[in-house]
Order: structure tokens, then sequence, then C-alpha cells
């Protein structure tokens, strides 16, 4: 009788870790997909602009996992790019990946995330070990915070150094697209700055050296937030303003009560769409 009651208890647990995931990968279309599929389609990629949500372990996990399996077929000919590390850190970041600074010398000397030690640091490990190249792809972020207070007249009077570190200011927007439309509407209800130029200045820099690491026979995958690249806009119309006919995989990562069935709203963001449930925990 016992053994009875107690498996009437279980029966619900049973039924939701039965039924419940995760998180589902599924394809532009809205089609589930496996993991190893989005892997083969990265393989043959030049470059792979993998769109997380910067506190979602599910994005963290499938970086890593990815990136080993790269590796694998790449060798040496991949490189890593971040957005999590500015321009200005790159000697560190290259100092500590030679073995030149300690991991607790590169903490005390770069301005690191929140979450680097739990979601950066295990990418960087394997660059490190593996010898793989990683470029710091984005704008300082005071520079950035300059232009949406005061406009890009203001970045005039910076030191040329800080210029060479930073796409030319004279990039161009496109307001069409529909990830800038939505900022320009976000930034009308906020009040004003100039929050798409702010923006655009860190697609346009994150594209800038993202160009300068590509190599004909070599391979970037570079790690930003979903909204940098959703949509294949953001960075991905950069690059494509010099390379038109690169052949890129994106990645997006997004957040559903329900995984099962991609909502609509989602389809389309990119070759491949990481849905996590919404009670996912976060890493910060």
């Amino acid at each position: 009788m016992m053994k009875i009651l107690l498996l009437v208890l279980l029966l619900p647990f049973f039924a939701i870790s039965q039924t419940e995931q995760a998180f589902v990968i599924y394809n532009s279309k809205g089609k589930k997909v496996s993991i190893a599929k989005m892997t083969r389609k990265s393989i043959d990629a030049q470059l792979i602009l993998f769109g997380e949500f910067h506190d979602n372990p599910i994005s963290h996990w499938l970086e890593l996992e990815l990136l080993k399996e790269l590796f694998n077929q790449k060798g040496n000919k991949l490189s890593l790019g971040f957005e999590m590390f500015e321009q200005d850190q790159q000697a560190a970041l290259d100092r500590y990946l030679n073995g030149g600074i300690t991991d607790k010398q590169l903490k005390d000397s770069l301005r690191l995330w929140p979450n680097y030690s739990t979601d950066y640091k295990p990418l960087l490990l394997f660059a490190k070990e593996h010898h793989l190249a990683c470029i710091a792809s984005n704008v300082e972020r005071k520079y950035a915070s300059l232009l949406f207070k005061s406009g890009r007249l203001a970045l005039d009077s910076i030191s040329p150094l800080k210029k060479s570190q930073m796409a030319d200011l004279k990039f161009p927007i496109d307001t069409t697209l529909s990830q800038y439309a939505s900022l320009n509407e976000m930034a009308a209800h906020m009040g004003g700055g100039n929050m798409l130029e702010a923006q655009a200045l860190k697609d346009a820099t994150m594209a800038k050296y993202i160009l300068e690491g590509l190599k004909e026979d070599h391979q970037i995958i570079h790690y930003n937030g979903a909204y940098h690249s959703d949509y294949y806009q953001g960075i991905l119309w950069y690059v494509q303003q010099s390379k038109p006919l690169i052949k890129v995989t994106t990645i997006s990562t997004v957040s559903q009560q329900k995984v099962n069935k991609l909502e609509k709203e989602h389809l389309g963001k990119a070759d491949f769409i990481i849905c996590v449930t919404e009670s996912m925990t976060s890493t910060h």
C-alpha cells in the first residue's frame, strides 16, 4: 500500500520531468534541429555570430561545446572574437593567452564582466590551451557612452590612438533595419539620447575587428549579445559592406515559457535559434 501511495505522489513529478525541456534548437523557419546539424552548418562558415543571452547558462554551455567541435575540424585555423572584451584590452588579453600574465593579473588589470569566471573564462582557457587567437572586438564602453550622451561630434576630441580602436567615425547607419528602427522607437519613449548611434558604433567596431581577423582559409566564431546579430543585421550588416559574399552562420538565443514550439516573433532571427525555458537559472 505504501509503495502504491508513493507512486501516486511521484507521478506528477515524472510527468513534468518527461515532458518539459530546458531548451530546443530551431532553424530560421521554426523546425526543430539537432546540435549536430547546427555544428555541421557552422563548420562550413567563415564567420559564426553566436548571439547569446549574457546571463543564460544554456547559451554559454553551447558556446563551449560548439567551440570544441570547430577546433576538432579547423585546428589552429580558428579564432575567437568577443563583444565582452574591448579593443584597448587586446594587448593584456594576448599576454594572458601567451602565458605572460596570470588569471589574477588579468582580472586585476581589465574591466571584466561580472560573469567572466563562469561564462567566458572557459572559452579563454580552451583558446589558451590550444593556442587560438582571441579578438577583443568591442569599443571602449566609455566612448559608446559619450556618443550616447553627446553625439558623434563629441568623439572628434579623443586621441588618435583611441580613434584607431573603433570604427571610422564616419560609419554609416541604415535606419531602415528593423533592429535599429526598434532602438529609435525605444529611445523616443525613454526621452532621447543617441541610443541608435551608440549601438551602431559597437556593431561597426566589432565588424571592423572581425574583418581584420578574417583570413582566406580561416574561421572566426564571435560571441555577442543576440541583439547585435539578430535578423542578420547589426554586426553582420557592417561585415557585409566589405564582404557581401562572406559565408556566415548566425545563432540566436530566445526565451519562452514553453519551448516545444518556436513563437512567431522569433522566426527568422538566425540560422539557428536556441529556445530556452523562461524558468532557466541565470549566471549572474
